[in-house]
């Protein structure tokens, strides 16, 4: 029997595990597997192999039986998911459904969730803005949170190496708050996004840039993406339904397969993460202790190199219940500080407009994103009364109609004549809020869920930082919008709106120098258990006005490369 149990041991025994198979799992997996580690990667949720599992990714509209809509018992049944704009009948299968992974909101939060192989690096909007020195450099400058351990020029070529790999499409701008990567051709702007980008030049001094976004598809693909059994990007813009293309960028069709092509990969989805086993003799973590979603067995598993990737919430809980007599607390949390300085990005209002101009055009096909306007206030100095800024998405659209007032062949004829009205753009903001321990993280005493884990209490909410930005951003668009032609501006407020629906949520397991008011190294390492790596949204210590995932890839494929050299040097 004792040969029995050590070949059991044996068989759960791995160079590496990886929490999580999304954006930075993913990452995580294929930069362990691809130096040579033997790896395991743990998803709570089910498999999803690319192309296959994409039930409704070539579907027509009238071949869903509600024509693409959520059924009103569904919504009332999914309050939260069905608040996300991807929550529709085509991708509705990717998300978590509210009743089967409850939450406690002490104070009104959506969290968005996505339980699958792949997590949701499926269903992403696919924004991938590098970060500057204005963001790395933030808190240090503004007197918030606590300094960075590291700087852009620590990260840029980390950003070269991700984006060759993902795929972004994009313009070189040369603009300081937003570095320019290594791109593929961009999209192309509407003719009224390059008025408005025009007018702005003009009107500002080139202080205030529009440019077309940056994002994860392939316009033009590499001979590294066909490598990947990647494609064209198609601009079906159908990709919450997942891309049979590879057109855009996840874990399921770039880096998991990628992994799984080095031999050093074992997959296990349905395996909910219950702790991180602590070994107080060597001072180390040991293993991971988990359930399988099904028949809820406990079964550990062990590595001498851990990366959590379960996307920042989550990752916050599993920390908080790895207990033991060295850590009360959870996992590396001697200064009591884990789960704390939840940041998010502010989504709450946009603003629209029309333009009376430019009647003799109208847009064709479909464009997957948006232009974007970068960040533009408090850059070189503080010259409003709210710390910090936001970014923007604009873009725009002809008004359509149809006759629908006449009778048999003269209605038909009236609805296949289409006509057009003025153009119609819209804009949302993408505001940086400030970490504070008010917005924090813990776990339940009482309650637990079906795997008798703790529930997650999330008490996060805005601040009047984030009101006055709301009020900055309302003014200074409409301004903007005034002096570019438009009429008609209206803002769109709505201060009842939970902070969440961004999905960018960060922090409670924050970067720092110093071991007293941070959890991790600039390597992403636990100050207390240096085994352990944070390479996702938990490990930032601010949250800047970009769209965090290409961040997160990079910090990731950087701290996988010193883990690799660690663990070869016997240190780890």
């Amino acid at each position: 029997m004792s040969f029995i149990n050590i070949d059991s041991v044996k068989d759960r025994t791995f160079d590496a595990i990886v929490i999580g198979s999304g954006i930075s799992g993913g990452w995580a997996a294929k930069e362990l597997t691809g130096k040579g580690l033997k790896t395991l990667v743990l998803e709570r949720g089910r498999d999803v192999k690319h192309v296959t599992d994409y039930p409704t990714t070539m579907m027509n509209p009238w071949e869903f039986e509600h024509l693409g809509q959520i059924p009103k018992a569904m919504k009332d049944a999914n309050p939260i998911a069905s608040r996300c704009y991807a929550f529709n009948e085509d991708a509705a299968h990717f998300f978590v459904k509210d009743n089967e992974h409850p939450y406690i909101q002490e104070k009104p939060f959506d969290w968005i969730r996505g339980y699958q192989v792949g997590g949701k690096s499926l269903m992403w909007a696919r924004g991938t803005q590098r970060w500057s020195d204005f963001d790395f450099n933030g808190p240090a400058r503004d007197g918030f949170a606590v300094d960075w351990p590291i700087r852009y020029a620590d990260i840029a070529p980390w950003y070269s190496y991700v984006e060759k790999f993902a795929g972004i499409s994009g313009n070189k701008d040369g603009l300081a708050q937003l570095p320019d990567g290594e791109f593929l051709p961009p999209h192309e702007q509407s003719c009224v996004e390059k008025h408005f980008t025009g007018q702005m030049a003009k009107h500002y001094k080139n202080t205030r840039p529009v440019i077309i976004g940056r994002c994860a598809h392939l316009t033009q693909p590499k001979q590294i993406h066909f490598q990947q059994g990647r494609g064209q990007c198609q601009n079906r813009s159908l990709c919450q339904r997942g891309c049979p293309y590879g057109g855009y960028f996840s874990s399921n069709s770039s880096t998991l397969p990628w992994a799984a092509k080095t031999g050093k990969l074992t997959l296990k989805p349905d395996s909910v993460v219950h702790s991180i086993i602590f070994d107080e003799k060597k001072n180390k973590a040991s293993g991971v202790r988990v359930i399988d979603a099904h028949t809820k067995e406990m079964t550990e598993y062990y590595a001498r190199i851990i990366f959590v990737n379960a996307s920042t919430l989550n990752t916050n809980l599993i920390l908080m219940n790895s207990k033991s007599s060295r850590f009360e607390n959870g996992l590396g949390n001697d200064n009591g500080l884990l789960g704390k300085y939840i940041a998010f990005h502010n989504f709450r209002t946009t603003i629209s407009a029309e333009y009376e101009g430019l009647l003799d055009s109208t847009t064709e096909g479909i464009r997957p994103n948006g232009s974007y306007i970068p960040r533009f206030r408090n850059l070189h100095k503080q010259e409003t009364d709210f710390l910090r800024g936001y970014a923007a998405g604009f873009s725009g659209s002809r008004v359509t109609y149809n006759d629908q007032s006449g009778v048999g062949e003269e209605l038909k004829a009236g609805l296949f004549d289409k006509k057009y009205g003025n153009w119609r753009v819209g804009s949302h903001m993408m505001g940086e809020t400030i970490p504070k321990e008010s917005n924090f993280v813990e776990l339940d005493g009482v309650q637990k869920d079906a795997w008798g884990i703790p529930l997650l209490k999330v008490s996060v909410a805005y601040d009047d930082n984030d009101e006055k930005m709301i009020k900055d951003f309302h003014e200074q668009m409409s301004e903007m919008l005034t002096v570019a032609g438009f009429k008609n501006i209206r803002t769109n407020d709505k201060p009842d709106k939970a902070p969440g629906l961004d999905i960018h949520e960060m922090g409670g397991v924050r970067m720092g120098k110093d071991p007293k008011t941070s959890l991790l190294n600039k390597w992403n390492q636990l100050h207390a258990c240096q085994n352990v790596f944070v390479t996702d949204g938990a490990c930032m210590t601010s949250n800047s006005t970009q769209n965090p995932s290409l961040t997160f890839m990079a910090i990731t494929a950087r701290a996988a490369d010193y883990a690799v050299k660690e663990f070869r040097k016997g240190n780890i």
